[in-house]
């Protein structure tokens, strides 16, 4: 933690804290001054991800939950308000893998299973946003994090089902935001793009990969081609944007996606 930390004092709610941009957010909320809440299926990645947060100098705790269970992330939340006294921010970023949700087939080669698979993005993030937002609004504070990827703004073949969830997210959080008006409480949503040191986009260049006759890192190398930047974002871009939009540096911005995709896609 560093004297300048913008989090201080925060205390912060991070789903799907186990995965790669997950552990990112979380660790990076720690390192800014917050007192991290970190919640996810795995116990073993949970428990590195806080063991590091803590041997950095920050404070974290973890709890295995599954957020497709309404009732489950409901008495997780309550335990976290009473053991911290409030919930100033909360993060969610899990999600299937891709074989569940076929990516990169086209829409017309989907099977419907597998774009409803795709959809336990959206529920998830619906399931933690409100249970969080109920907290927030008692408080009269607080900031709702959303995630989305790129496909939010279709801009290549083969993610009908994973754009869908994401376009979803964004819808919610405009929706929640005017919902939310006068309550004290923000919300608003990070869009990133296909961060290569995550296993999901290293689990879609592969699948591309095998598509196309590349290697992976041929594909990742396409990938950051094909931003206006040049360059892909990294999990740690990722999680710098998850801090600003946590922060009091953002305290006018409701309502409204952060576009932190490197130019991938615009708005």
């Amino acid at each position: 933690m560093t004297s300048s930390a913008v989090l201080t004092g925060k205390r912060a709610v991070v789903f799907g804290a186990g995965g790669s941009i997950g552990a990112a957010v979380a660790r990076k909320f720690g390192a800014e001054g917050a007192d991290v809440f970190l919640a996810g299926r795995t116990a073993s990645t949970l428990d590195a991800v806080t063991r590091q947060i803590n041997e950095s100098g920050g404070h974290a705790t973890y709890a295995v939950v599954d957020t497709l269970d309404d009732a489950a992330v409901d008495a997780y939340l309550d335990s976290v308000q009473r053991a911290a006294g409030r919930i100033d921010i909360e993060f969610n970023a899990t999600g299937p893998r891709i074989t569940e949700y076929g990516n990169g087939k086209p829409a017309v080669d989907l099977p419907i299973a597998e774009f409803t698979a795709a959809q336990a993005v959206l529920i998830s993030q619906f399931i933690t946003a409100r249970g969080a937002a109920r907290h927030m609004v008692r408080q009269g504070s607080g900031v709702l994090i959303f995630l989305t990827g790129s496909p939010a703004r279709p801009h290549t073949p083969g993610a009908s089902g994973i754009g869908a969830a994401f376009a979803g997210i964004e819808n919610l959080t405009r929706t929640m935001a005017l919902e939310l008006t006068g309550t004290g409480v923000r919300t608003v949503c990070l869009r990133t793009a296909a961060n290569p040191d995550t296993r999901t986009i290293r689990d879609t260049a592969d699948t591309i990969g095998a598509m196309m006759n590349s290697s992976r890192d041929q594909v990742l190398a396409g990938f950051a081609a094909g931003t206006m930047l040049k360059v892909s974002p990294h999990t740690e871009d990722t999680a710098a944007s998850a801090v600003l939009l946590a922060s009091d540096y953002a305290a006018m911005m409701t309502g409204t996606v952060h576009n932190a995709t490197a130019g991938v896609c615009t708005d």
